[in-house]
């Protein structure tokens, strides 16, 4: 039997307060069998997440509006509304940062999936559109942090790991 097409409506999906953005799974590893994920975000000015990797996914970005600076250990590049960013299975250490004056939006696959329940785990359920503070980096969040790291297998690093 062949599987069915399906259509997600440009609201729907579960949205999360990520790293000072605004993340919305639009379609999960459940959807896909495991395969694959997407996740919408909205980076406002100064919005991004630390630097990280993940040796055991492989993630595609497309900016669809807006413009960021994407860091990694190869070096710093701006990256404008229509490109795109591969980051590849055993990567190296990346990270992203908002440094305009607007919104910035992408759309990220993830393959395989998996890497989209950190975003569960971490996130805090907020409207679309909505932008919470990030979360104070208390000694108890780097623990916590630290265990999701371990569950997810990758690595997150200080904020000026990069720079």
């Amino acid at each position: 039997m062949k599987s069915k097409i399906t259509i997600k409506n440009k609201h729907k999906g579960q949205y999360l307060a990520v790293a000072g953005s605004n993340y919305r799974i639009v379609i999960s590893g459940e959807d896909t069998n495991g395969d694959y994920a997407v996740i919408e975000m909205l980076v406002p000015p100064g919005g991004g997440p630390p630097p990280h990797d993940h040796p055991h996914a492989q993630e595609l970005f497309h900016l669809t509006e807006g413009e960021l600076e994407f860091k990694s250990e190869e070096g710093h590049i701006t990256v404008k509304a229509g490109e795109f960013v591969t980051i590849p299975f055993n990567g190296p250490i990346h990270c992203f940062k908002n440094t305009s004056n607007k919104n910035a939006r992408l759309t990220c696959t993830i393959m395989p999936a998996g890497l989209e329940n950190l975003f569960v785990d971490i996130g805090t359920p907020v409207k679309e559109g909505e932008f919470l503070p990030l979360t104070e980096a208390t000694p108890e969040y780097l623990e916590f942090i630290k265990e999701i790291d371990r569950k997810y297998e990758q690595k997150t690093y200080p904020w000026e790991y990069l720079d």
